[in-house]
């Protein structure tokens, strides 16, 4: 403003061409000053008084050509704050991904406060420059101390969550020393499985599988497979050629299986089997086609020959009644008859992790261990028989079935199990079993994260210390959000859409929380399981 004054002076428009001492004097007109010019009532009386006490000789015409100077000057500042703020507001809502952007402004500061319609100005020309945004202003009156004091107060804050957060999460963080205890533990229930004296006793029940042959390439033929072990029966049509060029088809529908199927009754399961089975047939205009038959059982079974399978006990959920302790092919025959139309021959019983070798060694001789880690977990390797006590014969080798998933269920992991593993064990189907499955399998790795999460909110760390409704829900935090939240190309906002998406009203703070919560626990699975294929490896 004083600069526009001595232009104006200089060319004689104001004051007669006569400058004052004052005038030249650099910060001699201040904001207040300003202010007061502009005020909206005694505008005029105070730019005379103004100017009088500078020295200069002001008529009533340079008094309003310097309020409109002053004006200007005001306004002109005003525009240039609302664009550079539309700037970073525009911003904000392209890193929020919303087509409409809601947010809050704290403002302070003598221009804002003080200078008439400054603050008019600036709200109408952002809402002028970025009409997709509402925004609220706030004028701070307490100042910039406060906002110190917050800092330090959010800062202590954090600290102490930090604290907490590392103090929760540490036992779930193994050391090299502790993965090798659980190797050699793993090392030992394999010798005890394997030995008749001990095998009754021992966690790893090390079950024959009486598969003691690979493909060799001369396999030929249709085959039908059944695949059940999770939550969906997978049924295959697989067709092998032969030859220098050998070569497999395979032709597949996935059928996902009812809760009430699971826990229901064993004749509803293997009638519902069967029932997949023919509208697969049908599918493929195979219905009245005689097939052999792979049933692929992934829950612990004995065996005494390939097409017999005693189950020990159900695992990943399933709880259908009148089938522990039974042979699951027979039950399957039975169901088969029952619908009187198929003829099927069902030729061997094998676990999932046994169709994984076979599968593999399909392709690649060198394979000799089956591994899965999916809705639950488990390994298959091929023992020398001489070590196999529980079986007759020394010659060869056989497929060993490890149902892995017990293992600790004697209580040898109890040492790194945590407060979360032990309450997702209580809450399950099967308390006290599958204790080595509950920390490594994708059944139980969303709800580790759940229960941490609880624990978390509980402790004002997370959602603002609000435990929703949608938290409390056994089962709603999926596997699969650990998966997707743990990407390394998803960022913070999409982490927190997968939590709003749950109904869990996030904020991009309590995205990072949760995204180290998943990567702590996916982190700890894959070492545990790696600690369990070091030690068959090892045997």
């Amino acid at each position: 403003v004083r600069l526009i004054l001595v232009r104006l002076v200089n060319n004689s428009i104001l004051f007669k061409g006569e400058f004052s001492e004052i005038l030249l004097t650099q910060r001699s007109i201040t904001i207040k000053q300003v202010a007061a010019i502009m005020n909206q009532k005694s505008g005029l009386e105070n730019t005379l008084h103004i100017l009088l006490e500078m020295n200069l000789d002001p008529s009533t015409e340079d008094c309003i050509v310097v309020q409109h100077v002053c004006v200007i000057v005001c306004f002109r500042s005003a525009c240039l704050c609302a664009a550079s703020l539309a700037s970073i507001l525009l911003r904000l809502k392209r890193n929020k991904k919303v087509q409409r952007l809601r947010t809050t402004v704290g403002i302070d500061g003598t221009v804002y406060r003080t200078v008439p319609l400054y603050a008019k100005s600036l709200h109408k020309m952002v809402r002028h420059l970025a009409p997709e945004c509402d925004v609220r202003f706030i004028l701070v009156d307490t100042g910039t101390g406060k906002g110190a004091a917050m800092v330090t107060a959010v800062a202590h804050r954090i600290v102490h969550q930090r604290k907490y957060q590392n103090k929760t999460l540490a036992p779930l963080k193994l050391s090299q020393e502790q993965l090798l205890k659980v190797m050699q533990q793993m090392r030992n229930e394999m010798e005890q499985g394997l030995r008749r004296d001990t095998h009754s006793t021992a966690s790893l029940k090390m079950l024959p599988t009486f598969i003691r042959k690979f493909p060799d390439g001369t396999e030929n033929g249709k085959f039908l497979a059944l695949d059940l072990g999770g939550t969906n029966l997978r049924v295959l049509l697989l067709v092998v050629h032969s030859g220098p060029r050998r070569a497999t088809q395979i032709f597949q529908k996935i059928y996902p299986i009812p809760l009430e199927i699971m826990q229901g009754t064993g004749e509803e399961l293997f009638d519902y089997i069967v029932e997949c089975i023919v509208e697969f047939l049908e599918y493929m205009g195979m219905k009245c086609a005689q097939l052999h038959v792979g049933f692929t059982f992934s829950f612990p079974c004995v065996q005494h020959q390939l097409d017999e399978g005693i189950l020990v006990s159900w695992t990943k959920g399933f709880k259908a009644t009148d089938v522990e302790g039974q042979d699951v092919v027979t039950l399957l025959k039975d169901a088969v008859k029952r619908h009187g139309e198929l003829n099927l021959e069902i030729v061997v019983l094998l676990n999932d992790t046994v169709g994984t070798m076979m599968n593999c060694a399909y392709e690649n001789s060198n394979c000799e261990i089956g591994l899965i880690v999916g809705t639950g977990s488990n390994a298959c390797y091929m023992e020398e028989m001489k070590n196999i006590e529980i079986v007759e014969g020394d010659e060869g080798r056989m497929c060993i079935n490890i149902e892995w998933g017990a293992f600790g269920d004697n209580g040898c992991l109890d040492d790194i199990r945590t407060t979360f593993d032990k309450l997702v064990d209580i809450n399950s189907v099967n308390p006290g079993r599958q204790r080595y499955e509950k920390m490594i399998s994708g059944m139980y790795l969303g709800e580790i994260v759940r229960n941490i999460l609880i624990n978390f909110t509980r402790r004002g760390l997370l959602f603002r210390g609000l435990i929703s409704h949608v938290l409390k829900t056994v089962g709603i935090f999926e596997t699969k959000f650990i998966s997707e939240i743990e990407s390394d190309r998803l960022a913070l906002l999409q982490v927190r859409s997968i939590l709003q998406h749950l109904g869990l009203d996030s904020t991009c703070d309590d995205s990072i929380i949760v995204k180290e919560v998943c990567g702590v626990v996916s982190r700890r699975a894959a070492q545990l399981c790696g600690a369990g294929m070091a030690a068959v490896v090892d045997k």
